[in-house]
C-alpha cells in the first residue's frame, strides 16, 4: 500500500486523528498491510504479541476459550476499529483470539516499533490511553449487562448493539451484515444457542426482525427498545 494511502485511511482511526502530518507519515512508513481469508485465525490467544491491526476492509471477532472448548466471544471489529484493545502499552501475551469473518484486509503495526515511535511522539500515547479508557467503559457495560440481565434482554442489548455499530439504515429498517450463527450470537452473551434460537423466532413471529443467512434485518427498532424496557 502507498504510504499516501496508508496515511489516508490510518487517520480515519481516532487515535491517530489528532497528529499532524509529519507524526502520521511516521506511522504509515512502520505500518504493513495483510490480507486475512475468510476463518482463517489472525493471532491465538496466549501467543507472544507481535503486532497490533486495524481493520481496512472486513470483519473480525475475538474470542477466549474454556476448558471445554467453548468460545466466547469477546469483540465483534468492523472497519477502523483496533485490536487487541490491550493495545501498544504492555508485553502481555494476546488476551484471545482473533478470527477473520470474512476476506479482511489489515494494517498492522509491530508493537516494539511503535513503542519507540510513542517515545519520540507523545500525543499518540495520550491518544491510546484515551481509546484504551472508552474500551474499558464498553467492556463494564457488556459485563453488567451479562450479569445483571434475563436471556431475553441480553439478546435484546446485544441486537441493539449490534445496530448501533453495525447497521445500515435502509428505509424503516436497519440492516445489520454480519454472517452470525446462532450459537455465535449465544457465545456473546453466555447462554445457550437453543435459547438463542426461541428468541430469534420469536421475534421473528412478531415481526420485530428477520435472521438471514449472512445478515439480520431489524423490522421494527422502536418495538424492540420497548420489549427491553418491558420488566
Amino acid at each position: 500500500m502507498q504510504k499516501q494511502v496508508m496515511s489516508a485511511f490510518l487517520r480515519q482511526v481516532p487515535m491517530f486523528h489528532d497528529l499532524s502530518d509529519q507524526e502520521m507519515e511516521r506511522v504509515a512508513e512502520i505500518a504493513i498491510s495483510r490480507f486475512i481469508p475468510k476463518k482463517s485465525v489472525i493471532f491465538s490467544e496466549g501467543s507472544e504479541k507481535e503486532a497490533v491491526y486495524f481493520i481496512q476492509e472486513g470483519l473480525v471477532k475475538t474470542f477466549k476459550t474454556d476448558e471445554n472448548g467453548h468460545e466466547q466471544i469477546v469483540s465483534l471489529l468492523k472497519p477502523v476499529d483496533m485490536f487487541p484493545h490491550t493495545g501498544f502499552f504492555n508485553q502481555n501475551p494476546y488476551p484471545a483470539t482473533a478470527e477473520a469473518i470474512i476476506d479482511t484486509h489489515l494494517v498492522a503495526i509491530p508493537v516494539r516499533l511503535f513503542e519507540r515511535l510513542m517515545l519520540n511522539t507523545p500525543s499518540i500515547a495520550v491518544k491510546m490511553m484515551r481509546v484504551m479508557g472508552d474500551k474499558i467503559v464498553e467492556l463494564q457495560e457488556k459485563l453488567q449487562s451479562l450479569s445483571g440481565q434475563h436471556v431475553k434482554h441480553r439478546v435484546l442489548s446485544f441486537l441493539l448493539k449490534l445496530a448501533e455499530q453495525h447497521g445500515e439504515v435502509n428505509g424503516n429498517s436497519i440492516t445489520i451484515n454480519l454472517p452470525m450463527t446462532h450459537q455465535e450470537i449465544a457465545s456473546s452473551i453466555g447462554t445457550t444457542r437453543e435459547s438463542v434460537n426461541r428468541l430469534l423466532n420469536q421475534f421473528s413471529k412478531e415481526s420485530l426482525l428477520k435472521f438471514e443467512r449472512n445478515r439480520i434485518v431489524i423490522m421494527d427498532l422502536e418495538a424492540l427498545k420497548r420489549q427491553k424496557e418491558l420488566k
